[in-house]
């Protein structure tokens, strides 16, 4: 499959950049990651008024609603979420495809010996991501699979496999944005709110999926009630802004396509859709 890139180094907004950038920036910065804070902003986009957004939001990110269910939403939050047509993300159906859960822009990382993987100057061990260091050992020398949804991308995510739930886990933390600019001073993932499962797949073994809050976009909806899934199954969805999925893969059970691979080292992100094939199973 040819992939389309996506450099990690585009300009941000001028705001983003204060805040990261400059020193008035950071100190005013410290108050917004709190996720009381980030309250405010989501109990606005869940009322009537916050439609007035929608055109403009619609325009400025180039989104293509012929993909998408035609409704009345109620609020800018029902827009965000809207769901797609039937057809829009297609699954593929061979079991040994590894198929991306989300829209976004994917950078992949193999977890070293140490259960260590790097992100531009930040150093990331697993067992601080999860919380949990028994759980990272069974991770160690496998694959890390971060995708970043921006504004524009489908904010509904699904599972990749036919399985079973082990376990549940919340984290609480703060809520960074999760642009290329907040790397170069915080370690985002292991700071940030995010809630992940551990999954008992058919295909893959053992798979983590975690979803992690960002600047403003402290909610992450799951589906609490779920105990076993099926391939391309809706798992849940974020509200207002972008966030990320985070995946680990244990050692030697999926391939990830080499382009992918490369374009990261290129500090290129590889742009995806859900349901497109990343890679594939290890026989």
């Amino acid at each position: 499959m040819k992939f389309e890139t996506y450099h990690t180094s585009r300009k941000d907004s001028l705001s983003i950049s204060f805040l990261y950038s400059t020193l008035p920036g950071r100190i005013v910065l410290r108050l917004l990651i709190k996720p009381t804070v980030s309250k405010f902003p989501g109990f606005l986009m869940n009322t009537g008024i916050s439609k007035i957004y929608i055109r403009r939001f619609i325009k400025v990110n180039n989104i293509d609603l012929s993909e998408y269910r035609s409704v009345k939403y109620k609020s800018f939050n029902d827009f965000f979420i809207r769901g797609l047509k039937d057809g829009a993300r297609p699954i593929s159906a061979n079991p040994q495809d590894v198929i991306s859960p989300c829209d976004g822009k994917l950078s992949a990382y193999k977890i070293q010996a140490d259960n260590v993987f790097h992100i531009k100057k930040s150093m990331y061990d697993i067992s601080s991501l999860i919380k949990d260091e028994e759980l990272a050992a069974e991770f160690v020398g496998g694959t890390c699979l971060i995708f970043r949804l921006m504004p524009n991308d489908y904010h509904r995510y699904c599972f990749i496999d036919d399985g079973k739930i082990v376990s549940w886990k919340r984290i609480k933390g703060v809520l960074h944005t999760v642009r290329p600019i907040a790397f170069k001073r915080y370690s985002i993932y292991t700071q940030n709110s995010r809630e992940y499962v551990v999954l008992d797949t058919k295909n893959f073994g053992k798979v983590i999926q975690m979803e992690v809050g960002a600047l403003f976009i402290g909610r992450i909806t799951n589906d609490m009630g779920i105990s076993e899934f099926t391939r391309g199954q809706e798992k849940g969805y974020f509200e207002f802004g972008g966030s990320t999925i985070v995946m680990l893969f244990q050692a030697n059970k999926v391939k990830v396509d080499e382009t992918i691979y490369k374009n990261t080292k290129l500090n290129f992100e590889t742009v995806i859709k859900m349901g497109n094939v990343i890679g594939s199973k290890v026989e």
